[in-house]
Parts: structure tokens; sequence; C-alpha cells
């Protein structure tokens, strides 16, 4: 009932701001900044989005190899494309993907909780890494062209900060091997003191980073591959708009689009227009064509979650509601 509250408020949210940016830039300047776009420009925007996801899966095919398991490219797409479109549609069930990933894997291929849980975390971990390092440089171009002195990229990047130091400290328990799982475990869940499962997911991952380097150089190729494509899709859809954009700031509007989908509201439902469209009007494209970038932009990816959902209707909703309760 919790879960079902938290995501009634952050869609209400989103709904709220989407409505705001609407009136804010004028749905007439909306529509004009949509006229130039075409049907088979909007079928290669959602080409690039299912390629994506393609990527997606050989990653994470990539990193249960390293844990010693082969499953074929196939059984793993439906999974992959149902984890995206729980991320993408409920993003306040933190680890919803990788919850119902590791569910299918072990019981559809018997592979143990602590492995599946391992490798979707390992996946979480090499996305969020290297979309830092696009909303680093995104950023990092953004205010040094504007400055500081605009409040909104200012707050942007200290919370940008917050979660660079966040997994600096990860990395650097890693080099160091030493348990972050034990502190948790002690100091937010005393009664799990004795399960070990928390500690066997963390050995896992930290024999992905620290002893497997050969997978995890793999996994980082192919991550940074995806968000290449994703830079390209970027690039493409604005040129389709009628705009002409240099490499550095379509950077600076990607990094923004990875810094909005942090945010834990359905399909970055008004974050990401309200955002886009102070990034397009400071880079003089028109918050018109901001917003319009973001509704074609969500409208693929969309597509490709409701996919993932016909998927889920397949393997059950009951499956769902059981592999979020699971504790192991």
């Amino acid at each position: 009932m919790r879960k079902i509250f938290l995501f009634l408020i952050s869609f209400l949210i989103g709904i709220s701001l989407f409505v705001w940016t609407l009136k804010f830039v004028g749905w007439p300047e909306i529509k004009n900044a949509f006229l130039v776009f075409t049907g088979w420009q909007g079928i290669i925007i959602l080409i690039l989005a299912l390629f994506i996801a393609l990527i997606g899966t050989w990653e994470w095919k990539v990193i249960l190899k390293s844990e010693g398991i082969d499953i074929p490219f196939k059984d793993l797409f439906k999974p992959y494309l149902t984890g995206f479109s729980i991320m993408y549609l409920a993003p306040i069930l933190i680890f919803g993907k990788e919850v119902f990933r590791s569910y299918v894997l072990k019981e559809k291929h018997s592979v143990p909780w602590s492995k599946g849980i391992a490798a979707a975390i390992i996946d979480r971990i090499l996305d969020f890494t290297t979309e830092l390092i696009f909303i680093f440089f995104g950023i990092f171009f953004f205010l040094l062209i504007f400055g500081f002195p605009s409040k909104i990229p200012g707050l942007i990047f200290g919370v940008f900060l917050v979660l660079v130091a966040g997994i600096s400290f990860f990395y650097f328990k890693v080099f160091k091997r030493e348990s972050i799982a034990k502190f948790f475990i002690k100091v937010f869940t005393p009664k799990y003191q004795n399960d070990n499962t928390p500690l066997h997911i963390e050995e896992e991952i930290f024999n992905f980073f620290k002893i497997k380097e050969r997978y995890m150089w793999q996994g980082f190729g192919l991550t940074f591959f995806e968000k290449v494509i994703k830079f390209l899709k970027t690039w493409l859809l604005i040129i389709f708009l009628g705009k002409t954009i240099s490499f550095l700031p379509v950077l600076s509007v990607l990094g923004f689009s990875y810094f909005s989908a942090m945010i834990p509201i359905p399909a970055s439902l008004g974050n990401d227009e309200v955002i886009q469209a102070f990034v397009f009007g400071s880079l003089g494209l028109g918050a018109n064509t901001g917003t319009a970038f973001t509704l074609i932009d969500r409208g693929a990816e969309l597509i490709v979650a409701l996919v993932g959902l016909f998927i889920l209707f397949g393997f059950g909703l009951k499956s769902l509601e059981v592999s979020l309760s699971q504790k192991h």
C-alpha cells in the first residue's frame, strides 16, 4: 500500500510539472517545433531505442557469464525489457528491476538468488558510473558557458557531487575489499545479522570489479557503447527538430537527461520537460524545442516499456508480486 501511495504521489508531481511546462512554454510553440518532425524520423528514433535495449541485454549476459552462468541471449531479452519497464514506469520501486530479473533467472534457469541479484546490481553500478561521467561533462560544459549564477544547474551540480561521493565510496571499498553490507546490516537490519545472503551478493560484486577484470572492462565497454548510441539518438532527434547543434551542447542535453532520469518520477514525466526546456532555452535552441524533444524521446522509450509491460503479463503479474516480496 505504501509503495502504491508513493507511486501516486510521484506521478502527481510529474503531472503537475508537465502541465506547468506546457503552460509556461505554450502549446502552440511546442506544436510548431513538432511540424518539422516526420514519421520516418520517428521510426529511426524508435529503432535506436530498441538497439539500446539489445546492447543492455548483451551487457547483462556478459555479467552473468562472469559468474559462470551462460544463458542464451533470447532468454534474457524478455526479462531485460520487463525490468526496463518496471524501472521506467515505476522508478519508486528502487530495486524492482533487479529483484524481478533475479526472480525470473531463479525460476526459469535455476540461477541462485545471490548470483542473480549480484548480476543485476553490477549492471546498475556500471550504468550509474557511466551516466555520472556523462552528467559531469554535460553539466561542466553548460556551466563553462553560462557560469554558476543560475540556481538550477548549480543545485544539480551539488546533487551530482553527492552522487559522485557515493560511487567513489563504493569503489574505494571494492579496492580495499572492505565490506559495506556488514555495516548496513548491523545498523539498519540487525535482525538479519545471521543471514549471509547479503555478504554472498557483495562477494560476487567485489569479485567482478576486483578479480574478473576482463569481464568488468567488457561490461564497461558495452555500457559506454550503449550511452554512445543514446548520444547519437539525442543528436539526431535535435537535428530532426530542425536545429543545428554541435557535439558539446548535445553532451549537455544528454547529461541533463540522465540526471532527470535519476529522479524517481514515472517516465521522468514533467521533470524532464522542466529541465530540458531550461537547457534548450539557455543553449538558444528554444524551450519549445526542448519540450518537443522530451515528448518524442519519451514516446520512443514508452513504446519499449510497453513491450516490456506486455511481456510482464506473459510472466504473470503474480510473479512480479512474488519477486518483489522475496528476501533471498
